[in-house]
This record gives structure tokens, sequence and C-alpha cells, in this order.
């Protein structure tokens, strides 16, 4: 059995930082750590968790700036799609575990599969697992990410949404980089770009 929490993160984007684990080991992965690594720190001592993974849905800074930080601290293995360039972040990217669509990471006995979404940036990717998908910032509550980054290609999210996310169970619960939370169904019959 798997538990989640959220950490929103200071400053005026306010991005989800996600805490994921298994409840029987306590094993974690820490999702999209943008700031506030004292928070997310402590979150973790809170709940008695140990993090193992540092698992990023893409590049930007607002979803890597603690980074650093939480990983000297917990010595969790970092984790990025193999496209996603992060240049200004050589001390860690060059020793980051590339991930490719389809893989799946052992948290304790739960797992989380690798769904690569390009479209806001080259190598985002979506975190799921039965019931719940980790969105990053390819899918928001009725609306999408924004595609005019260097990189960034409207064909490609609209096309990673409908043949990636919108193929999901609708029930599933979506947790995406910013805002609330949303459902794939919801989306599916309400998103104000990409319907199905």
């Amino acid at each position: 059995m798997f538990k989640f929490d959220s950490i929103e993160t200071q400053g005026e984007l306010k991005e989800n930082c996600y805490l994921f684990w298994c409840a029987e080991t306590l094993e974690a992965a820490v999702i999209d750590p943008g700031d506030r690594a004292d928070c997310i720190l402590t979150r973790l001592q809170e709940l008695g968790l140990k993090a193992r993974y540092i698992l990023l849905t893409h590049g930007h800074h607002d979803h890597i700036g603690a980074v650093a930080a939480v990983q000297a601290a917990t010595s969790a293995a970092i984790a990025i799609h193999r496209l996603e360039p992060c240049p200004q972040h050589a001390d860690w990217y060059d020793q980051a575990i590339k991930l490719e669509d389809g893989r799946e990471i052992q948290v304790g006995q739960e797992k989380l599969k690798v769904l690569h979404t390009p479209g806001h940036t080259p190598g985002g990717v979506c975190f799921w697992t039965e019931g719940i998908v980790f969105s990053g910032d390819t899918l928001f509550h009725t609306d999408v990410g924004y595609s005019n980054f260097p990189g960034g290609s409207f064909t490609d999210l609209e096309r990673s949404i409908r043949e990636k996310l919108y193929v999901l169970d609708e029930s599933t619960e979506v947790y995406p980089g910013h805002e609330e939370n949303t459902t794939i169904g919801e989306e599916k019959r309400n998103n104000t770009v990409v319907r199905a």
C-alpha cells in the first residue's frame, strides 16, 4: 500500500512537491523538490521516511531548486529523463539516473511507472501507479503546461496528454506541479485546451 503527501513551495509559482512512500517499508520518493528543503526534510523525519529517490518531472528551476540540499541530507538517488537538459546543475545531473519511458521505479514494495510526456520540455515525464499520476507541468486542472519554452512543443504536449494520460482510467487522480488536483475523467471532459 502506498501513501503520499504534498508540500507547496514558496514563491509566486507555488510549485507542488510530493512525497510518495511504501506504507510497509517507509521507503520514499521525493517528487519535484522545488524549494523549502528544510520543510521537505522535516516532513520526511516527521513521517519516519527514508528517501530513496528524488524524482524529477522536468528540469525547470521551480521543480529542482532544492534537489542538491535534499540529496545531500538523504543520499537519495536523483532521477530525470535522459532528454531533459540541466547544464546549470552538472553537480548532480551527471550522476543522476537517466529515465526512459516505461521504466518502473521500485519504492519499497510499490512501483511508479515513468510516462514520457514531452511538450512542456523535451524530457518531461509523469509518474504513475494504479489510481494516481503525478503530472508535473504536463496536465493541470482545466489547463495544460506552457509549450513556448525552449524545446517545448504544443503538438508534442497534446499528443502526450492524449496518448499517455487520457488513456488512463477516468478515476485516476491527477496531482500536478501547480495548483489543485483533478482526475483524468474531469480533464477529458472539461480541460479548456485538450479535451478527449
